[in-house]
């Protein structure tokens, strides 16, 4: 298990997500692979995916996203660092970072993306902590972004109907710079490489059929297991107990592993933000996009729980406080 340490001062200043127009329906994998709207939504809760069109994907999303984001303020946040995070680039030269900093016309600052999996979102968080850290940078903007349909089977039963794309968008800053900046007040993340079928559960092998999850019983229960103790250890290292929690905001892979881990928890499920059922397996945005659209409903005060696990295998948890 990871080591934690109190993270830096970080704050959240704003969060927008982008999602393409184009919806897929479970009625598409019926026509390709021959099974039921209700057998894929008993098993993952999936009723529709988003689904670029063609001029779309990783890159452009990621710009999307932050043009929504940057309408937020009155002008061009100082960013000082650009952090991209997916596993399932356009380009893996000109990463999605890079297609940011080039829109945005901001020279000679880190610049830089990077994969674990669905974890890759709130890794991003912790380089930019680093950042931090050292002095090297105070104002980061942080992306992530899913293209997973540019990889899927869709004549996959087992995993073809997961995906969805997406993209999330995020200023962070090392100080507070208003009154409505939300506290990071936890953050940790871990690599898992060493439990179950962590090898092989998931894949994503551009020249050997795309993406897949062959063994996804196994991800499920390491899924289950690792988010409910990373909850666990937040709460004992916080002092905090599920009553404390206002909104918990998982990796929003299946909507089976998120209702199971809340009620593990005795967390209720009105406290629970979902859109696994309206946008499918956004990957590491998934709760990035969860976040962004209950942000309206944020108050001050507020604690937001994320826990997330991904392929490969890799988890983290963050409290976020209002």
């Amino acid at each position: 298990m990871g080591i934690f340490t109190p993270p830096v001062n970080m704050y959240i200043n704003g969060i927008a997500h982008y999602l393409p127009s184009r919806v897929l329906g479970n009625e598409h994998f019926a026509r390709t692979c021959g099974i039921t709207s209700d057998w894929i939504e008993e098993r993952t809760g999936i009723i529709e995916r988003r689904m670029c069109s063609e001029n779309e994907n990783t890159n452009t999303m990621a710009v999307q996203a932050v043009q929504r984001l940057n309408q937020q303020f009155e002008e061009l946040p100082p960013y000082d660092l650009i952090i991209g995070a997916t596993y399932s680039p356009y380009d893996t030269v000109f990463t999605l970072a890079h297609a940011v900093q080039h829109h945005l016309l901001i020279p000679n600052i880190p610049t830089l993306s990077l994969s674990t999996a669905c974890s890759s979102l709130l890794n991003a968080f912790e380089v930019a902590e680093g950042y931090f850290a050292t002095g090297k940078a105070s104002r980061a903007l942080i992306i992530g972004s899913e293209h997973n349909t540019a990889y899927f089977d869709d004549t996959d039963k087992v995993s073809g109907p997961l995906w969805g794309d997406g993209a999330v968008a995020f200023s962070v800053s090392k100080d507070s710079i208003s009154d409505c900046d939300l506290s990071v007040r936890y953050l940790k993340t871990g690599g898992a490489a060493t439990q179950g079928k962590a090898n092989s559960a998931v894949f994503l092998r551009p020249w050997e059929g795309g993406i897949g999850m062959p063994n996804g019983r196994d991800v499920f229960i390491n899924a289950c297991s690792f988010m409910q103790n990373e909850s666990l250890e937040l709460f004992k290292k916080l002092h905090l107990s599920v009553h404390d929690i206002d909104y918990f905001i998982p990796h929003q892979a299946n909507l089976r592993i998120s209702k199971h881990v809340a009620s593990e928890l005795g967390l209720p499920e009105h406290k629970l933000v979902l859109n696994t059922h309206k946008y499918g397996n956004t990957g590491c945005c998934g709760f990035g996009i969860g976040f962004s659209e209950t942000m309206p409903v944020i108050r001050k005060g507020n604690r937001m729980l994320v826990v997330v696990f991904g392929g490969g295998y890799s988890f983290g948890a963050m409290l976020v406080q209002a």
